[in-house]
């Protein structure tokens, strides 16, 4: 829960007998926070963890009632399971003699309300970083089977570090306990979904419409209904539908509109179906918004000419109807277009009482303030009483009768009873039909059907029907045609895959998955097999599985230097490798008809492409010189001079130092080779 300053004033928490005190041993009460109509909220100190928590503390009515007691216990426990960095921490649920309480995570900060309050509008890019965690955390909530019932500024905190939390779930459902389900709401009513107006039902949408009146009142400064009594405002929710915010603030884009109208359908089936749908919803639209149209400021409405003029939330000033849960209650067996005057929750902010009337007579003119009867000033005043009340009530008849030829006027001109006829729309595209609708001041909704004939994205029906009836105000259902239930799946095997998808695009089939697999004989990129395959009848929407070939594996290059030259080509023919032959080369390391260089070395080729090779000549040979007889400088000259190296072998001392002996002695050796020559 979140800090809030203290006016100054009268101190209202010295003659708080909680503060001070410590609850089950565990919780030393600081100060009170603020109270509304079902509780009071305390800053408490948790002494066994140390920490600051926020003690919701139940009013004794509520804590009394053993039905309403075994419910909170299931809301709390529910609500304590809820984690996520949007929501308010619920620690703790427990009693202390006759207190009923929850231990929260204690905030610093203030309330969408207080924020509203002091800034009235909000930009597009403000309103949805708001309402963005706001449907992030319902969304959590409706995951695990929470409806929060209660989504209003108020109970959204805008903490000091910049998060956004949302505060009481499961509470409002609590509250149902301790009274009779029949005929009550509950609720803000400002921001109360139609069917808890009718029903008392509320489902994961109700969240939904509450959300979008939250993000309508961001946006233009106002809630869209307004009226001097909350019967007013809940009659309003079921019998009209939510401007657009457009309307209210000029300049707004369309996207917002969009966004606000499928949230706050009045009919629960038309809205997105829980808090996840509408957070996509919110966040396209974001997406589509330049940053101009993020950062404008819509300028707010005018402020209330007087204090006492009621404001956008029906009470005095500005203020809201209420910062607590409001109920009232409609009398068992009353029909629903006629409900009894609301009788609000003590203790609210902007709380009043309804005015009191004597029954069918002015305030102050009543029967016991007249004379005894049986004199002439009893009768005399008899006399003026019963013309005083001739006339008032032939003026009454004469209103009353001008009121009611004034309210049918409006009925069937402009109001509720104004009807048009629903136009021609079969056959046309869904934004041809939307335009159509939008030029007869109509709007529109939509709904996926099958059919057989008519192609995909047209319209086949409406609802009401083409010359049916129609609010000029109203919405038609556009029954927008999928195509056909049954569908076969086409030829694609042997097309590219981007044809391939084209082509099951056109028959109403999706692509789930894409298998790429090796084939020698297929082509890359070519479709192979289909799951379900080729002729298959299958729904609507199948997912289809595609094989598509990625062409022949890769292999290896082999390592073939120094290899022989048949070697190296059988296994390049192995692999289906070409070869392909340079001009061979001299080596003195490598073998004559050996691989010398290869191109590439290293690395990977596709069947069919080629290694380059080149072979190697050997070593350079040249003419070995006859050195026989020669002196053995004389013999070491000559065979150094023609490239050769010389090994001295001396024979009984080598006396003489002549050659009789030279290895070898005729023909060629390779260059740089080694001649033995023997001395004598």
């Amino acid at each position: 829960m979140p800090a809030r300053p203290y006016t100054p004033g009268v101190d209202t928490t010295l003659q708080d007998p909680l503060v001070g005190r410590e609850l089950d041993g565990r919780y030393q009460v600081r100060s009170r926070i603020a109270r509304g109509g079902m509780a009071t909220v305390y800053l408490a100190l948790d002494t066994r963890l140390d920490r600051e928590v926020a003690l919701k503390v139940m009013h004794a009515h509520l804590a009394d009632d053993e039905q309403f007691t075994a419910r909170f216990v299931r809301e709390a426990r529910a609500a304590a399971r809820l984690s996520h960095p949007n929501v308010v921490q619920v620690f703790d649920q427990s009693s202390d003699d006759s207190l009923l309480y929850l231990a929260m995570e204690y905030l610093r900060g203030r309330t969408l309300r207080e924020v509203l309050t002091e800034r009235r509008v909000l930009t597009p890019r403000e309103a949805l970083t708001v309402i963005e965690p706001v449907l992030d955390a319902l969304a959590a909530a409706h995951r695990i089977g929470i409806v929060h019932r209660d989504v209003k500024p108020e109970n959204v905190i805008l903490t000091d570090e910049g998060r956004v939390k949302v505060a009481d779930f499961g509470l409002a459902r609590a509250v149902t306990a301790n009274t009779s389900t029949v005929g009550v709401l509950l609720g803000t009513v400002a921001y109360l979904a139609p069917e808890l107006v009718l029903r008392g039902v509320a489902d994961t949408r109700s969240d939904v419409y509450a959300a979008g009146i939250m993000l309508f009142e961001m946006l233009t400064g106002r809630q869209p209904f307004t009226g001097d009594v909350p019967i007013q405002v809940a009659y309003q929710h079921v019998n009209e539908q939510v401007p657009a915010p457009s309307t209210v603030a000029p300049g707004l884009p369309p996207a917002l509109d969009e966004a606000v109208a499928a949230a706050t359908a009045r009919s629960p089936d038309d809205r997105p179906d829980d808090a996840d749908e509408f957070l996509v919803a919110v966040r396209a639209a974001r997406t589509g918004l330049t940053p101009a149209e993020l950062d404008a400021r819509p300028a707010p409405p005018p402020l209330p000419t007087s204090p006492a003029a009621p404001s956008a939330t029906g009470a005095p000033g500005g203020a809201p109807l209420s910062t607590d849960t409001e109920t009232f209650q409609m009398a068992p067996g009353t029909p629903q277009h006629t409900r009894a005057l609301p009788e609000l929750a003590s203790g609210h902010a902007g709380h009043r009482q309804a005015t009191p009337l004597a029954a069918g007579l002015p305030v102050g003119e009543r029967d016991d303030l007249l004379p005894p009867t049986g004199s002439e000033e009893a009768e005399l005043a008899a006399m003026l009483r019963r013309r005083r009340t001739i006339g008032l009530s032939a003026l009454l008849t004469v209103l009353g009768l001008a009121l009611v030829l004034a309210v049918s006027a409006w009925y069937f001109s402009t109001g509720p009873g104004a009807y048009t006829r629903t136009p021609r729309l079969a056959g046309l595209t869904v934004d041809q039909a939307r335009a159509e609708l939008t030029r007869q001041g109509l709007r529109s909704t939509e709904q996926d059907v099958f059919n057989d004939t008519a192609v995909g994205g047209t319209v086949v029906d409406t609802d009401p029907a083409s010359g049916q009836d129609v609010r000029k105000d109203g919405a038609v259902r556009l029954k927008v045609s999928r195509g056909p239930a049954r569908v076969k799946v086409p030829p694609v095997v042997g097309k590219q895959e981007a044809d391939a998808r084209k082509a099951l695009a056109g028959a109403y089939l999706t692509v789930r998955d894409v298998k790429q697999v090796f084939d020698d004989n297929v082509p890359r990129g070519q479709v192979m097999q289909t799951d379900p395959g080729d002729g298959q009848q299958v729904d609507n929407g199948t997912p289809v599985i595609l094989t598509v070939s990625k062409g022949p594996k890769p292999v290896d290059v082999p390592y073939l230097i120094g290899k022989a030259q048949d070697e190296s080509e059988a296994t390049l023919a192995s692999l289906r490798l070409a070869v392909r032959y340079t001009e061979a080369k001299n080596d003195d390391d490598v073998p004559a008809g050996a691989v010398l260089a290869q191109n590439p070395r290293t690395g990977t080729l596709l069947p069919g492409q080629t290694v380059t090779l080149t072979l190697s000549k050997g070593p350079v040979m040249v003419p070995v010189p006859d050195v026989v007889g020669k002196q053995f400088d004389q013999a070491n000259r000559i065979l150094s001079d023609a490239g050769f190296q010389v090994r001295r072998i001396a024979l009984f001392g080598g006396i003489f130092g002549t050659v009789r002996f030279q290895d070898p002695r005729n023909g060629t050796a390779p260059k740089g080779s080694v001649v033995t020559i023997s001395l004598v």
